[in-house]
């Protein structure tokens, strides 16, 4: 079994899914792409069943029986093990007590901010913190209606704290915006200048 199956940032989400109750392969993967939008971008068919099949055999979850639903092939229900328990609780300690710099497209693209050009760096940011608004509004509707239809407060903590990143990212958004259009954020020179120059 491939040691980078294990590695796989689906593996937490997985096991945590099993915690709540024993589930087969399709059921794991609409449950996971409904809760995120990032499981749904991320998660592919085949690299669930070859997570789990790699859970599987390190012994963390085991086969607890097979169902059928009408035509449908049968589907085989997996449970999570005392060694799948003993693996999630350590990797959930490791991750909550060690932040780790996590690298986003959104970082990475920031970084060379200065080649849009003064007003093309406004005009992006702009549109970013827009969407940035529609998206935090819309979950926020969808925590409210969550909450107010008794789910647990602990079950939907990570969304608080998605809506707490992504407020700062607004609040930040808009700062830089201002610091560009009254001119305190000192513009780069060379071939992003010369650019901005060409576009006047």
């Amino acid at each position: 079994m491939p040691r980078r199956a294990l590695d796989n940032p689906i593996v937490l989400p997985v096991l945590g899914l099993l915690l709540e109750q024993p589930t087969h392969p399709h059921q794991m993967l609409a449950e996971l792409r409904r809760r995120s939008d990032a499981h749904a971008a991320a998660i592919t068919r085949g690299t669930l069943y070859n997570t789990v099949a790699a859970l599987s055999q390190a012994g963390w979850l085991a086969p607890l029986e097979r169902q059928r639903s009408g035509n449908r092939p049968e589907r085989t229900v997996y449970a999570l093990t005392d060694a799948g328990r003993e693996e999630l609780v350590r990797r959930l300690d490791a991750q909550i007590r060690t932040p780790q710099r996590e690298f986003s497209r959104f970082l990475g693209a920031v970084a060379h901010l200065g080649a849009l050009g003064r007003d093309g760096a406004v005009e992006a940011l702009t549109e970013r913190g827009r969407r940035l608004r529609q998206r935090t509004a819309e979950d926020e509707r969808r925590l409210e209606e969550a909450l107010a239809a008794g789910v647990p407060r602990m079950h939907v903590i990570e969304a608080e704290y998605a809506l707490s990143l992504a407020r700062a990212e607004i609040a930040w958004v808009d700062s830089v915006i201002e610091e560009l259009r009254i001119g305190t954020l000192p513009w780069p020179s060379g071939a992003a200048r010369e650019l901005e120059e060409e576009d006047a």
